[in-house]
């Protein structure tokens, strides 16, 4: 076959491609397929204990079994899929709970009552292992601005608390702190706080911190503020005996200036580089961000457009690097006004109709989040975490078929082309597919065996990684 390019040209031009294609794919690796909590919940550094998180467990299944207390209740407030077809009586809901709990999986799946048993169910199984994924204990709003001398005492006591927790293994499997931020004002009490709780933390467990620790800097607007953060890092790390890289900070997205700077650009890759690969998350900050944008307190709302144009341009700027983002919270507590044990009829119908229609925004907000792939938000009270997991769980169940077809014919494309030789070149594709799974699998929507419908083995899917799986079926395939 005649060519008219020369091998030494053909290689020299490739070779630069190369270059540039290996520097775009370290910038954009692409979604991290490690686990990513589906909230994170904030509260006030005054209020912590180590037994918090447990602590809102619990009233977050007193509160659901209270205004949910079966399936079928919870199914008709949130209009879940078939709702309509649900008994009313008593009996009858009770009658058909007994039978949809005597089945095995595979038969309760082919019931119309299948969804709406299994969200329930599951929330209640969640709430009682693991009601907290991920919790911040909160030195800014949450705090307030008080006294140095308050907040010094408060930032020791809440270092000493999360050990107590890290001892009694009550802590959620991601944590952290929220220091205030390092604008001119509030730069010198942030990195104190910091300071004081970290030192106290380490010296009470022999340098040791959570796993899954982060720093959350709130109001950045301009890169120097992650470059302080990193440079204090450092120096922490080297007071206390750290090994280098091992802090690691989330940033906030709550100012228009974050979604475009004075030049018309849009400044939040600028800011996760200034963090030197130390910055692992992006949240939305709703409220300052909604005020901003000069929407009064009224109309400040996660359902509001300008929240909508800031996801989507913090999801343009950051698509593929991996950085996990979190939408914000819904600030409607699903709390009843009436308050004691002797309630009148008229009380007790007041309280559940609010707190039903504070479930149906919340569940709304998260369902919002989780269609524009905001797969973490927050939550401000234990009385929110039954709509987070039930927006979640009703989200990944009722997705599951279509991902599962999806996923199974793109594998077993990859399969042909492994065995035939070919190169096949949508390895982000499948991790794409693959972290749907993951994400349903680490929050508890779905089981390991549940995956495996997709054609995918057990210990594949421990890989995490669909290059990885790629990789092996070629050398099975090569053996």
């Amino acid at each position: 076959m005649k060519l008219s390019l020369p091998d030494s040209d053909k290689t020299a031009l490739l070779d630069q491609l190369g270059v540039a294609n290996l520097r775009f794919q370290q910038t954009y690796p692409g979604d991290k397929p490690d686990r990513q909590p589906v909230h994170t919940v904030y509260g006030g550094a005054n209020l912590f204990k180590a037994d918090t998180c447990v602590r809102m467990g619990d009233i977050a299944l007193n509160n659901l079994q209270t205004y949910a207390p079966n399936f079928v209740e919870l199914a008709r407030v949130l209009q879940l899929k078939n709702h309509e077809h649900l008994p009313t009586l008593a009996a009858d809901i009770a009658a058909l709970t007994a039978r949809l709990d005597a089945m095995t999986p595979a038969e309760r799946k082919q019931e119309p009552a299948w969804l709406a048993y299994s969200v329930y169910n599951k929330i209640v199984q969640k709430l009682k292992r693991e009601a907290v994924e991920d919790f911040r204990v909160d030195f800014e709003d949450g705090f307030g601005n008080r006294p140095d001398a308050e907040e010094d005492e408060t930032a020791v006591r809440a270092a000493k608390e999360v050990a107590k927790g890290m001892q009694q293994g009550t802590l959620s499997p991601f944590i952290g702190i929220r220091i205030k931020p390092f604008t001119e004002d509030m730069k010198a009490r942030g990195v104190r706080t910091l300071d004081i709780f970290l030192t106290t933390l380490l010296a009470e467990t022999s340098g040791l911190l959570p796993d899954n620790f982060v720093v959350m800097l709130p109001k950045v607007t301009i890169p120097e503020q992650m470059t302080t953060m990193v440079r204090l890092f450092e120096l922490l790390e080297k007071g206390n005996g750290l090994a280098s890289g091992t802090l690691q900070m989330e940033t906030m997205v709550e100012a228009t200036q974050i979604i475009m700077d004075e030049e018309g650009r849009n400044p939040l890759m600028r800011i996760i580089r200034a963090s030197e690969g130390r910055c692992i998350a992006a949240h939305f900050g709703t409220y300052d961000y909604t005020a901003s944008c000069g929407i009064t307190a009224k109309y400040q709302t996660m359902a509001h457009p300008v929240c909508d144009f800031a996801h989507h341009m913090t999801k343009v700027a950051l698509g593929g690097t991996g950085i996990f983002l979190s939408d914000g919270a819904t600030n409607v507590m699903p709390i009843g006004p009436h308050r004691g044990d002797n309630l009148t009829f008229a009380q007790l119908r007041e309280n559940q109709e609010s707190v039903h229609n504070a479930w149906r925004q919340a569940y709304h907000h998260t369902t919002h989040s989780l269609i524009n792939g905001m797969y973490q938000g927050w939550d401000l009270n234990p009385a929110q975490l039954p709509m987070r997991y039930a927006a979640t769980y009703n989200f990944f169940l009722s997705s599951y078929d279509d991902a599962v077809n999806r996923l199974r014919t793109f594998v077993e494309r990859a399969a042909i082309s492994t065995l035939t030789g070919d190169i096949f070149d949508d390895a982000a594709t499948g991790q794409g597919l693959l972290n749907f799974f993951l994400k349903a699998l680490n929050c508890g929507a779905i089981s390991e065996e549940e995956i495996e419908a997709t054609g995918l083995t057990r210990d594949e899917i421990n890989t995490r990684s669909f290059f990885r799986i790629l990789e092996g079926r070629r050398k099975q395939a090569v053996a």
